[in-house]
């Protein structure tokens, strides 16, 4: 069994399910302690696929309470933290941005964004200490963009431009900071969010074409790279935004 992460306790934000639950099975399998932080409940016999010692907070990641309580929490249980991965966010409105409302607006910087300020905020000093790293997820949107999401991919970019920023701050410290940047992704929010369109099947088809490399994958692929990431293989490895795509953004192609 791959143990590239063997003992390190990882905080991981919006694990319930999709890439979110992907990540935490990938890690706990390379020997991680998980200690997921969703406001979604997770079934027990859910959580006894994980190999390795887990926790799950019941935590509201656009709540600075919340995510300070987690992480003294996991520092509680477990006397070190070695990795954050921010992972909770959400997509809703599909909207252009003049159609967003504020309380759109605010709830999709607050869970994608504001989650990022408070998870570091209070777990920074930790990952000094263990000389850990930070890994969001991201999205190909914050760097090529998408119709119709205007405030969604406003958090993407942004993401990514906080990556970069993070990574120069805490280099001085060792904290390695980087993100990973999927394209279509079969989990169960995009599903949720394909059934709301009015040509479902035309969109899966379009999806399923939109990566060269093949159909949409499932979220094992992101979750394979995240090992990586914040595995001591990647440990002169900061400020990327690595692109887990299947080649959706190098250009254009002829779709037969």
């Amino acid at each position: 069994m791959n143990q590239n992460l063997h003992q390190k306790v990882i905080l991981l934000t919006g694990g319930a399910d999709g890439i979110g639950w992907e990540c935490a099975r990938a890690y706990s399998n390379a020997g991680a302690i998980v200690c997921i932080a969703d406001r979604n409940p997770i079934a027990a016999q859910k959580l006894s696929e994980l190999a390795n010692p887990y926790i799950f907070i019941q935590c509201d990641v656009s709540q600075e309470a919340e995510v300070k309580a987690a992480i003294d929490m996991v520092i509680a249980q477990y006397n070190r933290l070695d990795a954050i991965h921010n992972n909770a966010a959400i997509a809703s409105p599909s909207k252009t941005l003049d159609q967003t409302s504020d309380s759109e607006w605010d709830s999709l910087m607050n869970i994608n964004l504001k989650s990022i300020l408070f998870t570091t905020r209070h777990g920074l000093q930790h990952l000094k200490t263990s000389k850990g790293s930070i890994l969001s997820t991201s999205s190909l949107v914050g760097s090529i963009g998408q119709e119709n999401h205007a405030a969604y991919v406003a958090t993407k970019g942004a993401v990514n431009a906080l990556t970069k920023a993070m990574a120069l701050d805490y280099a001085p410290f060792q904290v390695r900071v980087n993100a990973v940047s999927p394209a279509a992704i079969n989990t169960p929010t995009l599903q949720a969010w394909g059934n709301e369109q009015p040509n479902k099947a035309v969109l899966e088809q379009y999806l399923n074409q939109l990566q060269p490399l093949g159909n949409m994958p499932d979220g094992d692929v992101i979750a394979d790279a995240c090992v990586f990431l914040l595995s001591n293989a990647a440990r002169f490895i900061t400020g990327t935004i690595l692109p887990v795509s299947g080649g959706a953004e190098l250009g254009y192609r002829t779709i037969i």
